[in-house]
């Protein structure tokens, strides 16, 4: 198109209303933090400190870093808008993509941002975004100002950044006295959240590039999601998926291959089911935590499963990567490639739920006896007990001298080694494929013991109704009220 003859005019956004629209960006406070996190570490910081202050409605958060910090400048180019095009290609460890973090996650927590940096060789310097200020003026203007509190940052640094967030009304509302003991106690959760959050977010940056990230002057330790260094943990080998991007399959060890504290921890604070699924990085930052990608649905028995995708920055556009840098849709064309890798690692996570962690391997010449048969007759499903299990024999031969004790142990055997887990895991994925209880030639078998016990029930004395009536209170004769009828 040619645009030089055309008309034009500026359409300049109005200040105020497109400023608290930024806030609008569905920013939790967490992933709100961990965007500041992203800049410090692509600004090269070695060390990352997160703290917060208690003051009611004057609280404040800070993030501080030694990176290699901005000049008044570069600082006021930050704090613009935009001010990356998300299209531009950029350096492998860039984090960024859209130019907005610092601003958005700011804005959706804060009325007030403050930066406060100071680069190697030049002086400190300091900008503030007001929001208040901003809806009084309706101008796109930043404020040569810093919270009093930090008029000494960095004085005995030679370079690093502090943000600093004020006027926290998505947290704290205006008005909050310091001495409101369940505003405090919210915060403090909410605190707790974020630590958690960071530990999960970056525990690649914490364990693999030595970065160091303290909360509240506490260095944080990594939450490795996939217990990587557990020699019970299954680890399958990577699969190249396109373009740079790549997964690999983590099978958790079953609860009793570890301690009690691993296992907690395992969980994180969403609990073991919430916790499979994809785990979705880009650039060793974690985007998409416990994720089945609208693959599958979540299930008890494949908890153990955890499938980590690496993304180069260079994909953001293929797999939708948002501004939060919170959610992740691959691209169409590699559905299936996830789906079928995906199917091969929740096999083998099905089967170390099932057998307790246990791997059963068959040497040459031996046969594993299992005393439950999985069986299929058609397309329904069900489970009988092994007739040629060895047990079952013992059991027989025992029944000769002493019936009553091998009835007995034949009960509690069956009794003990009732496949529940495998059961569960049928009936979640073929339920309605279960065979019914004596629905074919088995009813039979049902019908004459059925008979000898309505016929028993005459001899002791009572009438065909009374009869009926008692084998009615017997399971599983009690499900088969015609059969009862006709007797």
């Amino acid at each position: 198109m040619n645009y030089s003859n055309l008309e034009k005019v500026s359409a300049i956004p109005e200040a105020a209303s497109m400023i608290e629209s930024f806030r609008s960006f569905g920013y939790s406070v967490e992933t709100a933090v961990a965007d500041i996190i992203d800049n410090c570490i692509s600004a090269n910081a070695k060390n990352i400190y997160f703290n917060s202050i208690w003051d009611g409605d004057k609280s404040y958060i800070t993030i501080t870093d030694d990176g290699i910090g901005m000049n008044n400048e570069e600082i006021i180019q930050a704090m613009k808008p935009g001010t990356q095009n998300p299209l531009a290609r950029r350096e492998e460890n860039d984090l960024g993509r859209f130019g907005l973090g610092l601003k958005t996650a700011s804005f959706s927590q804060c009325r007030t941002l403050s930066v406060l940096s100071r680069k190697k060789n030049c002086k400190k310097s300091y900008w503030t975004w007001d929001l208040d200020y901003v809806n009084k003026s309706h101008k796109w203007e930043l404020l040569k100002y810093i919270p009093d509190l930090f008029n000494n940052g960095l004085d005995n640094s030679t370079n690093g950044t502090i943000v600093v967030w004020s006027n926290l009304d998505r947290l704290i509302p205006s008005g909050t006295p310091v001495s409101d003991i369940n505003s405090e106690g919210n915060f403090l959760e909410i605190m707790e959240k974020i630590k958690q959050h960071i530990a999960m977010t970056f525990h690649r940056f914490l364990q693999e590039n030595k970065i160091n990230i303290f909360f509240w002057e506490k260095l944080i330790s990594p939450w490795d999601p996939f217990l990587s260094e557990e020699s019970a943990t299954q680890i399958f080998p990577t699969d190249y998926i396109s373009l740079g991007a790549t997964m690999k399959g983590y099978v958790l060890p079953h609860k009793s291959k570890i301690d009690e504290k691993t296992y907690k921890m395992a969980e994180g604070f969403k609990g073991w089911g919430e916790q499979q699924g994809f785990y979705v990085y880009r650039g060793k930052r974690l985007l998409l935590a416990g994720d089945w990608l609208g693959l599958f649905r979540k299930e008890e028995h494949y908890k153990l499963v955890r499938i980590r995708i690496d993304l180069p920055n260079t994909l953001d556009a293929d797999w939708q990567i948002d501004i939060k840098k919170s959610t992740a849709r691959p691209p169409l064309v590699n559905r299936e490639q996830l789906k079928a890798y995906a199917m091969k690692i929740r096999q083998y996570g099905s089967d170390v739920f099932r057998h307790r962690g246990r791997i059963i391997k068959q040497r040459a010449g031996q046969e594993f006896e299992s005393l439950w048969l999985d069986k299929k007759k058609g397309n329904k499903w069900y489970f009988i007990i092994n007739r040629d299990h060895s047990l079952v024999k013992k059991f027989k031969e025992q029944a000769k001298e002493e019936p009553e004790k091998a009835i007995d142990l034949m009960l509690k055997f069956i009794e003990e080694t009732l496949p529940s887990k495998t059961i569960f895991i049928k009936e979640s994925e073929q339920g309605n494929n279960q065979k019914l209880p004596f629905n074919d030639s088995s009813n039979i078998i049902l019908l004459s013991v059925m008979k000898e016990e309505y016929d028993n029930q005459i001899k002791n004395g009572k009438t065909p109704e009374e009869a009926k009536q008692k084998i009615s209170t017997i399971e599983p004769f009690n499900n088969y009220p015609e059969l009862i009828d006709n007797l």
